[in-house]
């Protein structure tokens, strides 16, 4: 007997000028990794879930170097903070604020995110 795979009805969603925006089913999110998403203005947000559950959205374009690879960069924790950093330059990004934790002056926009 194949046990049926888990479902859910809960939909990962980012609140954007026009209203909330549904990005993808939360089991599609693995705990630990990102996922990239295409907004309806064209731009890319880094969409994580922590292992304790938590969902983060950020712009997904490095600022460093342009290229949109937020999204695959590794997960961590530093002095209680969880941050994805750059797979390119290895700068790393809060997931909560996006300001970088090597370089105070610079940031990525984030996004407010839930589970509906």
């Amino acid at each position: 007997m194949t046990p049926a795979p888990e479902t859910t009805a809960l939909k990962v969603q980012l609140l954007l000028e026009s209203g909330w925006f549904t990005v993808c089913d939360l089991t599609l999110l693995t705990p630990g990794r990102g996922v990239a998403a295409l907004l309806p203005d064209g731009c890319q947000v880094a969409v994580f879930r922590d292992r304790a559950g938590r969902t983060y959205a950020i712009d997904n374009r490095d600022p460093f170097t342009g290229a949109a690879v937020l999204s695959r960069g590794l997960t961590g924790t530093h002095q209680g903070r969880t941050f994805v950093a750059s797979p390119l330059l290895k700068q790393r990004f809060d997931l909560a604020s996006g300001r970088c934790l090597d370089d105070p002056e610079v940031s990525v926009a984030v996004y407010e995110v839930r589970a509906a």
